[in-house]
């Protein structure tokens, strides 16, 4: 390595904005750049709206910090450094992990620094310097991560974990004691819950650095479509998904809790399975919608949600995928008829579709068989976050959790599970017959 080449790996260590630009060839937007210049402090919180680059940040940051090995130095240990990111599910760890192997992959001598990769028993890059960095779940109160030492852990979408308290002062920060290590907390708001008082005595007892990022920060968003966005949301759900502050979900119907037990109740996606009984529940797009088809295995309780799909697309498409995913599943099917009485139902016939109108109280009828599932835990589903043409993230737990108590803010994909949740409990016979169309399309 000739001078230039040391002089300038010697200002990476202490840089790390540096070292993103000239050895991952990273461009931070200047949000990221005031995070990964404040964020030093032994306990550090990052509040962001969706699609803000939370999860490319903290790849970096991870990086850095395995590859310098940073730390007190009275607490080196030569060849041993362990970081770790963690999250409420292994799929959601994985999401930063598969952001660290890009980056990595932009840079032949910092690739060749990696000794090897492995995937079970969870997912681990180990460096020749000896550095160890593992993706990890914080599921049945961090009980999986009892046992191990980090020197650096960052805690992605903390604002979403149902023990936080147990996890964070009960297992990971005696994980991080012996070596004072440094904990990163890193999420979307999600209402005034732990993690909300935990960033406000961040900055009380000024134990570390707090950023809150708007999602109009990062430069490769539209700016017209995030507007489009924010005018589309309540004010509680644009503060926090787009602004990135924190707003009360005050009237929220289905409480985190019962959100995330169906979660952990659900098998994921599948395909058709012998001896299964199925029902799909299709909410259908008026122009500036969506729509939204979701089939669920009603074989025994609780009921699975087992298939997603949300699209915009022409009438002829929707009513040719409506009868595919029937052949495929079979079942009973269960459309909105809404404002298109027989137009759509007469090309569903003959697979026996049934329609139901939200008209004349029968929307708070649909919508109150949803809130007692959840409250009867009847109800478990996957989580899967679709990306939309316009750059921002559609899920159907997003939308579940927006849903308050006066079924006013309920979206497509809520109405799509529950119209397959009340094809589940009620007979063809007595289901609430489609009306004509009333005006025109929404």
């Amino acid at each position: 390595m000739d001078i230039e080449s040391k002089v300038g790996w010697r200002r990476a260590h202490h840089d790390p904005i540096y070292f993103a630009r000239e050895y991952l060839d990273f461009q931070p937007h200047p949000g990221q750049v005031a995070w990964l210049n404040g964020s030093t402090g032994f306990e550090n919180a990052l509040i962001t709206g969706n699609r803000w680059g939370k999860s490319e940040i903290q790849a970096l940051k991870l990086i850095h910090r395995c590859i310098f090995q940073l730390r007190p130095i009275r607490y080196d240990r030569p060849r041993h450094y362990r970081a770790m990111n963690v999250s409420i599910t292994l799929d959601q760890a994985q999401i930063v992990f598969s952001k660290i192997l890009a980056l990595l992959e932009r840079n032949k001598k910092l690739n060749a620094l990696v000794k090897k990769i492995r995937s079970t028993p969870y997912a681990t890059i180990i460096f020749r310097n000896g550095s160890e960095l593992s993706a990890r779940t914080s599921a049945n109160r961090g009980e999986y991560l009892l046992g191990h030492d980090y020197d650096y852990v960052n805690f992605d979408e903390v604002a979403y974990e149902p023990k936080p308290e147990a996890v964070v002062e009960g297992v990971i920060k005696m994980r991080l004691a012996d070596r004072a290590g440094t904990l990163d907390y890193g999420s979307t708001p999600n209402g005034y819950n732990w993690f909300y008082h935990r960033q406000k005595l961040i900055q009380k007892d000024k134990r570390g650095f707090v950023y809150h990022g708007s999602s109009y920060e990062n430069p490769f968003l539209p700016k017209e479509s995030l507007d489009y966005l924010k005018q589309s949301m309540t004010p509680a759900r644009a503060a926090q998904h787009i602004m990135g502050k924190f707003s009360s979900f005050e009237g929220r119907l289905i409480p985190e809790e019962f959100l995330r037990k169906a979660i952990d109740m659900g098998k994921g996606p599948r395909g058709p399975q012998e001896g299964k009984k199925y029902v799909h529940g299709w909410d259908l797009a008026r122009k500036l919608t969506f729509t939204v088809g979701i089939v669920m295995d009603i074989s025994e309780k609780p009921f699975q949600v087992v298939h997603i799909e949300r699209y915009q697309r022409q009438w002829p498409e929707i009513i040719a995928r409506i009868k595919s995913l029937y052949r495929i599943y079979g079942g009973d099917v269960l459309i909105d008829s809404t404002g298109i009485g027989d137009v759509v139902l007469s090309d569903l016939e003959d697979i026996g579709a049934e329609g139901f109108n939200f008209a004349g109280g029968n929307r708070e009828k649909l919508l109150g068989n949803l809130e007692r599932s959840f409250f009867s835990d009847e109800t478990a589903l996957y989580e899967q976050t679709v990306e939309q043409p316009d750059g921002s993230t559609w899920s159907l737990v997003d939308e579940l959790r927006a849903l308050d108590a006066a079924y006013i803010n309920a979206g497509d994909g809520v109405c799509a599970l529950a119209l397959a949740l009340w094809a589940a409990g009620t007979p063809s016979k007595i289901v609430i017959p489609a009306m004509a169309a009333v005006g025109g399309f929404r």
